[in-house]
């Protein structure tokens, strides 16, 4: 009967928990793990992106066109975006990367041009960095 006290004496006295070891291994494989994947993840967020952005100038154009029906031209340069303002259900949209859209009319690739310049806003670049425009 002593040997069952002894027992439950000794589990009371137990700490649970992990040790630091066990802590540092599954700190390594979370690490290992979020190299692996989170490269990936952020390729197909890069290209969600530029898909919104078309999208927001392909929804863009149909305002412009709407406008046009009505006024029997497009706004120009200096009207910009903000003319097709009642044509649009919410705000006018920033690009997914939260710069204003370029708006030149007459463009040089039809009645006007809309163009996202990409993560960085300058003309030119590639992948994240590729302009979005609406004549292609």
């Amino acid at each position: 009967m002593n040997r069952h006290i002894i027992f439950f004496k000794t589990k009371k006295n137990r700490q649970n928990g992990f040790t630091l070891i066990e802590l540092l291994v599954v700190m390594v494989i979370i690490g290992l793990l979020a190299a692996l994947v989170v490269p990936k993840f952020f390729g197909h967020v890069d290209k969600a992106m530029q898909q919104d952005a078309q999208a927001q100038i392909e929804l863009l154009g149909q305002a412009l066109d709407l406008y046009r029906l009505e006024k029997h031209k497009y706004p120009s340069t200096d009207e910009g975006l903000k003319a097709i303002a009642p044509y649009l259900r919410k705000e006018l949209p920033k690009d997914p990367w939260g710069n204003d859209f370029v708006y030149i009319s007459p463009g040089e690739h039809g009645d006007y041009d809309l163009i996202s310049y990409g993560a960085d806003n300058v003309e030119g670049g590639e992948k994240n960095n590729m302009d979005l425009v609406s004549w292609k």
